[in-house]
């Protein structure tokens, strides 16, 4: 197991562990983590943790871990762990950023200027040509170029790129998707990066795909939409980016076309209208962290906190939840109680399968 860097290979394992265990996510992993100072400290704690929201508990098997590992190393990959100097800082910038991610290829390219490239699946010929160019030229100007290895505009971003590029997939490391990219993701695998941050043998679902998407909007310090329709993935990129305050780019299309309504409507809700790689590049060079483009989304207002939690605090706070998504900010007020007394009786339910976390700070009973 590398990527670790001075990481025990106990601990590495316990954190793996942890993360594949039920109900565990970013968040509530990187709560355990501060709260108990290691991940074998918080796997000891969870099912004391789970009785007290309510429920029995078991964590993932070692053998199940075991087996993973095997299947990681057997692909040629390795793991990147969220405190590892070589995990990208960008990335890690973001709320839920992966605890971990497996990795194949040149990890160096993280750490260079990198711009997400991102768009429909059914792109037109011009749009394909359009990708494959801007990429070819956005590499050869320094910058890496970050996409989904989807069909499309994903895979030409890719092409026109290599082997300045990184490929982000929603399966594991060792499954190709779509199949028609297999030899393109062995290519970039090869000669760029690729990242999962899937077990290997996962096939893709579909609630991986937004996930993989946060992970592609994280990398990169800005995102081009080359063509897309109103509701699509490539939509959702750009707004996670914006969300993190990123750039948010697009080119515009005919509004004939339903394929440029994607970003016409991104640039009328204030992303960047760019029309040359050169437009990209000025954007991005010297990007300190505050983004020109006005396109915005609510941040989350999540905030972990590490304080005891009072003997009756999940009963009192599963009584205020609902089915409906609310914020934690709002339980705290109405709740009265402490924010770290919240955040702990609801990492309770979280791991006890009764909590589901949404997207912007926002909490539910789950079903």
């Amino acid at each position: 197991m590398t990527g670790a860097g001075t990481l025990s290979q106990a601990e590495a394992f316990a954190r793996i562990r942890l993360l594949r265990s039920p109900n565990i996510g970013p968040v509530s992993y990187a709560q355990l983590l501060r709260r108990f100072g290691s991940a074998a400290d918080a796997l000891d704690a969870l099912p004391d943790l789970a009785a007290r929201g309510g429920r029995p508990y078991r964590a993932a098997p070692r053998e199940g871990v075991e087996r993973e590992i095997s299947a990681t190393r057997r692909a040629g990959a390795r793991y990147l762990f969220h405190d590892s100097p070589e995990y990208p800082p960008l990335l890690a910038a973001m709320d839920s950023a992966p605890p971990i991610l497996t990795v194949r290829g040149d990890a160096a390219l993280i750490h260079r200027p990198c711009i997400a490239m991102v768009g429909a699946r059914n792109a037109s010929a011009a749009a394909v040509k359009l990708a494959r160019d801007f990429a070819h030229a956005l590499a050869g100007q320094g910058f890496v170029v970050v996409s989904g290895l989807a069909r499309g505009i994903d895979g030409a971003a890719h092409e026109g790129a290599l082997p300045a590029t990184i490929g982000v997939i929603a399966s594991g490391i060792d499954i190709a998707y779509p199949p028609q990219h297999a030899a393109l993701q062995e290519r970039i695998a090869a000669e760029g990066l690729l990242i999962a941050e899937q077990p290997p043998g996962t096939e893709p679902r579909g609630s991986h795909f937004p996930s993989r998407n946060r992970i592609i909007a994280g990398l990169a310090a800005g995102t081009l939409v080359v063509e897309a329709a109103p509701r699509s993935g490539s939509l959702i990129t750009a707004r996670l980016a914006g969300e993190a305050g990123r750039e948010v780019m697009a080119i515009p299309g005919s509004p004939l076309d339903a394929r440029s309504h994607g970003c016409n409507q991104l640039i009328r809700e204030g992303a960047v209208l760019v029309q040359t790689p050169e437009d990209v590049a000025e954007l991005l060079t010297g990007f300190d962290g505050m983004a020109r483009t006005s396109l915005r989304v609510p941040a989350s207002s999540f905030h972990i906190g590490i304080a005891e939690l009072a003997e009756d605090g999940p009963a009192d706070l599963a009584s205020l939840l609902t089915a409906a998504p609310i914020g934690v900010d709002e339980l705290v007020r109405q709740s009265g109680a402490a924010a770290g007394e919240v955040q702990m009786a609801l990492l309770e339910l979280e791991i006890a399968g009764r909590l589901v976390r949404h997207a912007g700070g926002r909490v539910s009973l789950a079903a």
